[in-house]
């Protein structure tokens, strides 16, 4: 004989309570996402494939959200080179009048310490923490301040001016200088400084190394630039030469030779700008090139994960509904057991 108690009826209705509440959880789940809660217990032996086409996706979206931050820095560099390029423009203009003689000598030095000053903000330019221009060596400023005070690269200019001729720009003797002793100064001892070894020791602290970015699975590519570039070292050379000396007691023949030399640096300057803006643009093309091909290889992937995972909408939606149904009807079964008592047929 097998007996049966209120108890005994209300710990088995709690037990399907439990177990249709775990239920109502993965159907909830599968309603709200579109897949199956439990892939593995839904596909059995392809589980795998489901798996392998979910890492590729994931790779192939990491890859992507890194060519966007990559492509606002090179969106970047390309703004600041443009600016570059106005920089060297505007100065090469003021030469041109100069060197016509239309020009004072002292806003022919203003425009070039001017032109210092922008080439040296335009190239410490940061985007999300990162120097644009500084090659590998992200994190420091790539290009010192050679107007600032105390600019060892001032004063290197300083005293090769003074251990060439025996004096300083503003000693009267400096009106002898003659040009071919200023041609002399600027190709044996003011363009080491710039386009030597000196540029690295006194003016960049930025590396010739490019920044090498994956922007696809089986293809990377170098995504930075540096103030290492030729043009921009000539474009500095003509300023810091120009910021220097136009308005000192130099000679008027020596001033000729600064102005002509500048002239010729800046248009060097503005083609390698350009080339630099080229190479920028191309790299600019294949990262965008890259993320569209791996965009369609997404939509793929994902397309196939949902031909595994999938589960009707609507059955999903009914299977809610049946298993809230059946939880609040085993609630309110659990609640009248729980108030039948012997008492009260005892009294």
């Amino acid at each position: 004989m097998t007996s049966v108690s209120s108890a005994a009826l209300s710990n088995a209705m709690r037990y399907q309570q439990m177990r249709m509440q775990a239920d109502l959880v993965k159907a909830t789940k599968e309603s709200s996402t579109g897949k199956v809660a439990d892939v593995g217990l839904a596909l059995g032996g392809r589980t795998a494939q489901s798996v392998t086409f979910q890492r590729d996706l994931d790779r192939l979206n990491v890859i992507v959200d890194s060519n966007g931050l990559v492509a606002a820095r090179l969106s970047s560099t390309q703004t600041s080179l443009g600016q570059l390029s106005s920089v060297a423009q505007t100065f090469l203009s003021s030469l041109t009048t100069a060197s016509s003689g239309d020009n004072s000598d002292s806003l022919t030095q203003s425009t070039g310490q001017t032109t210092i000053q922008q080439l040296t903000s335009i190239l410490n330019t940061s985007v999300n923490g990162e120097y644009l221009f500084a090659g590998t060596n992200t994190d420091v400023k790539p290009i010192n301040d050679f107007t600032a005070a105390g600019s060892p690269a001032k004063a290197a200019f300083d005293a090769s001016f003074v251990a060439k001729f025996g004096f300083t720009p503003n000693d009267p003797a400096a009106a002898n200088i003659t040009a071919a002793q200023m041609d002399d100064f600027i190709t044996n001892d003011v363009t080491p400084q710039f386009l030597g070894a000196g540029w690295q020791t006194n003016m960049s602290n930025a590396t010739d190394q490019q920044i090498v970015s994956r922007i696809a699975l089986n293809e990377t590519t170098g995504t930075s630039t540096s103030a290492n570039s030729d043009g921009i070292k000539k474009l500095a050379m003509a300023a810091a030469m120009v910021s220097s000396l136009m308005s000192t007691n130099i000679s008027q023949a020596a001033k000729d030779s600064i102005v002509s030399h500048s002239q010729t640096l800046v248009g060097e300057a503005l083609s390698g700008i350009a080339q630099v803006q080229s190479e920028t643009g191309i790299v600019q093309k294949r990262v965008s090139d890259a993320s569209d091909r791996m965009k369609t290889q997404i939509d793929l992937f994902e397309r196939h994960i949902l031909d595994l995972e999938a589960v009707d909408p609507a059955t999903a939606a009914t299977k809610v509904a049946d298993l809230t149904q059946h939880i609040e009807t085993s609630f309110a079964l659990t609640a009248r057991l729980q108030q039948l008592s012997l008492l009260k047929y005892l009294t």
